[in-house]
């Protein structure tokens, strides 16, 4: 019973929170407040810059694709719905080399990171690895890298099969 009593006691002070509420947040009780909403102290959220990028496929077919500062190569594959054969299947936990990408050695030394042993070990199990390989979802796109070139190999290799 004395459970009982102190639930009513908490849920009557919850109610008289939420109707004191109410009437602060009302235009007659606090226009003060109302008037005030509007105006911010922070800096507005700019809009990230859109970057591009362009996959050549093993047959030669050239897919261009539009992305923003921030994004991976998988979020752009996504974002973009391209169509690149079980790509990104393990939606980038390094847990497969189906993002396997292979870069030209200008791109790949500009890379802002080098790889880590987690991505490089996922590497060891792709197919046509280069010296230049590495992971769509492992790469964020950044202002630098605007326009880039990558090739994708003709064939995958999902390490979690």
């Amino acid at each position: 019973m004395a459970l009982v009593n102190q639930l009513q006691k908490f849920s009557r002070s919850i109610l008289g929170i939420a109707s004191n509420y109410s009437k602060y947040t009302s235009n007659t009780t606090l226009p003060f407040l109302q008037a005030t909403r509007g105006i911010s102290t922070t800096q507005p959220l700019s809009e990230k810059q859109e970057v591009n990028i362009t996959f050549v496929k093993a047959s030669g077919e050239r897919i261009k694709a539009k992305g923003k500062v921030g994004d991976t190569i998988l979020d752009i594959v996504v974002n973009n719905e391209i169509d690149l054969d079980g790509y990104g299947a393990c939606e980038g936990t390094l847990t497969c080399s189906t993002c396997h990408l292979i870069f030209s050695k200008e791109v790949y030394d500009a890379l802002p990171d080098k790889p880590t042993d987690e991505e490089l070990d996922m590497l060891d199990l792709a197919y046509e690895l280069t010296d230049t390989s590495r992971l769509g979802c492992q790469i964020v796109m950044s202002k630098e890298l605007d326009g880039i070139e990558v090739r994708v190999p003709s064939t995958i290799n999902d390490a979690r099969a």
